[in-house]
């Protein structure tokens, strides 16, 4: 019998068991254009990466979800940036249901966060924007 993974959605809104993440808000990323997916991780690690570079001025937070429909693998972070899907990141059109908080987690250093927003500011730069096709 397989277990199904359990999944994580770092962020700064302040949400509560049963609200639904979805689409249709600003991304946090790039030009901040209406997002047209949702992400999730099976990771805690890319979920923190979530909590901690999300736009807002909330405290990062990493909620448990589940998916409320087909979840496909996220294209920003498998294949054509990194072989296979080392994060086990994935994407949806469908909402995310929470059904719990990850109260107690530990970010990264000052020196890491700082090199991943440098990273980012690069990316910028080149114009590299997250694949929303």
């Amino acid at each position: 019998m397989t277990q199904e993974p359990i999944y994580y959605h770092g962020t700064r809104a302040d949400l509560q068991p049963g609200d639904l993440i979805t689409a249709g808000h600003a991304s946090n990323f790039g030009k901040r254009n209406q997002a047209r997916f949702v992400y999730l991780t099976a990771t805690l690690d890319a979920a923190i990466w979530g909590a901690e570079l999300a736009v807002g001025s909330g405290r990062g937070r990493i909620y448990i979800v589940e998916p409320t429909g087909e979840i496909e693998d996220d294209p920003n972070l498998t294949n054509q940036r990194y072989p296979g899907n080392p994060t086990l990141s994935y994407r949806s059109r469908q909402p995310f249901r929470v059904v719990g908080e990850v109260k107690e987690w530990q970010g990264h250093s000052p020196e890491r966060l700082q090199e991943m927003h440098d990273r980012l500011a690069v990316l910028k730069e080149q114009g590299i924007e997250a694949i929303e096709d």
